[in-house]
């Protein structure tokens, strides 16, 4: 593989020169004698045509470089939970769908279940990678640093990690991030909840000035953030006068303090709750206390049937498809990946009609095809503040982006991990 990427490298380069040079071969620059016929030209023409067209075909080739046959391929996934934690079984549908899309067997995927996010997902790594595993993806933001750590070890071998950020800056090019753009339906998930509180408010179950809603968040990152602050912002393009408490478990997956966190949002006056973490534990509160719950990565349907309305989600089947594709064309791997709603790879799931408020799917169709289309902008500066003052520049400490251009942060455009972690107004932030 490292020999393979050699030749896609060279293959750019070529393709890079001959752009930027400005020259065609050396027939085509001199200069044409005085007494030249037409005849001439023409052939000569004609010559410089077939030159073209014999070097594009060279440079395609080269840039594809040679595959693996299909019976060959061995995919590894190193996974931080099992089928029944709802980030994990929506990694490993994508990991099936893929299967099915490329026609892989069963003996061809190896998975490695409830992986700690410590030194045993280096150790998954070298096995998988032992085993013959010619690319091998890490689905949880701690597998970073010890999946690097096996890259450097396996050079021949790609190493896909999701959530992460450091692809392009550790040098090595077996190493690639992936993500999605699932700001995109944690917003559409927010205007099914600001929904639900109009219709509350119009039943009178909640006044408009106490429209507080809460959110269990896994860990303060820029991923956690992101994803709260697009939820919020979908909730308030139809519920302007909402407002939300965030609280932190410090833990991906922990049903208890899940439970626990969204009891105590409740009990603290939030009339709805929405989660980013990965099990049931908060989903499972709100159907004991009658409170409509947003979940996420599944449907929460089955866990509360009375109060789940939908749940933000992403489909990890087009990277996980894509990537082992371009194991079989032999083509390089993106270093940095992220596509959302327009491509397939976001969603939310099913509504539930039993707890949605009327008009809801009619609303979410009109807000998806604006954000497949680009005319909405989930980060839309003029949509919140920070300290009362609307921001139009914003920069990183030793990164030279600007993520605010054109009227709107662009999340995730200059990597595949989130990257909002501005605290806007309307949000308050605790840890349970």
């Amino acid at each position: 593989m490292k020999k393979l990427l050699s030749i896609v490298l060279a293959g750019a380069m070529a393709c890079s020169l001959a752009a930027c040079g400005g020259s065609k071969p050396a027939e085509s620059t001199a200069a044409p004698a005085a007494e030249t016929t037409a005849a001439a030209e023409e052939t000569k023409a004609e010559a410089e045509e077939t030159t073209a067209a014999e070097e594009t075909k060279a440079e395609a080739e080269a840039a594809q470089g040679e595959g693996i046959a299909k019976e060959d391929l061995k995919v590894g996934f190193i996974f931080i939970g099992d089928e029944n934690e709802g980030y994990t079984a929506a990694h490993y549908a994508g990991a099936k769908k893929m299967q099915e899309e490329i026609g892989l067997t069963d003996d061809q995927m190896i998975i490695k279940w409830t992986v700690p996010e410590d030194e045993s997902c280096y150790d998954a790594a070298v096995d998988l990678a032992e085993q013959g595993c010619q690319i091998i993806f890490g689905n949880s933001f701690g597998f970073e640093d010890y999946m690097i750590q096996a890259a450097e070890e396996y050079p021949e071998i790609q190493f896909c990690h999701a959530t992460g950020y450091q692809a392009a800056s550790c040098g090595l090019e077996n190493v690639h991030n992936y993500f999605t753009s699932v700001f995109e339906s944690r917003y559409v998930s927010g205007v099914v909840a600001g929904l639900k509180l109009n219709e509350m408010i119009a039943d009178g179950t909640v006044t408009e000035d106490a429209c507080k809603i809460g959110y269990v968040g896994a860990f303060p990152y820029a991923e956690v953030v992101s994803g709260y602050t697009s939820f919020f912002l979908g909730v308030r393009s139809v519920c302007p006068s909402a407002t939300m408490e965030v609280t932190y478990t410090n833990s991906w997956a922990s049903f208890d303090l899940e439970k626990e966190a969204a009891e105590a949002l409740i009990a603290d006056g939030c009339v709805l709750i929405s989660q980013h973490a990965d099990t049931t534990g908060a989903p499972t509160a709100c159907e004991a206390a009658g409170v409509p719950v947003v979940g996420y990565n599944i449907s929460m349907i089955p866990t509360a049937p009375t109060q789940a309305l939908t749940s933000a989600s992403i489909e990890w089947g087009p990277y996980t498809t894509y990537a082992v594709q371009c194991m079989l064309d032999g083509k390089a791997i993106d270093t940095d990946w992220c596509h959302g709603y327009a491509e397939g790879a976001d969603k939310i799931t099913e509504l539930n009609e039993a707890a949605i408020a009327e008009g809801t799917a009619d609303k979410v169709k009109e807000v998806e095809d604006a954000i497949k289309s680009g005319s909405l902008h989930v980060f839309d500066t003029s949509t919140w503040t920070v300290d009362g003052k609307t921001l139009d520049t914003y920069k990183k400490e030793g990164i030279d982006v600007e993520y605010i251009s054109d009227g709107y942060f662009h999340e995730s455009e200059f990597g595949s991990a989130p990257a909002f972690d501005i605290r806007i107004d309307g949000i308050t932030e605790k840890t349970n």
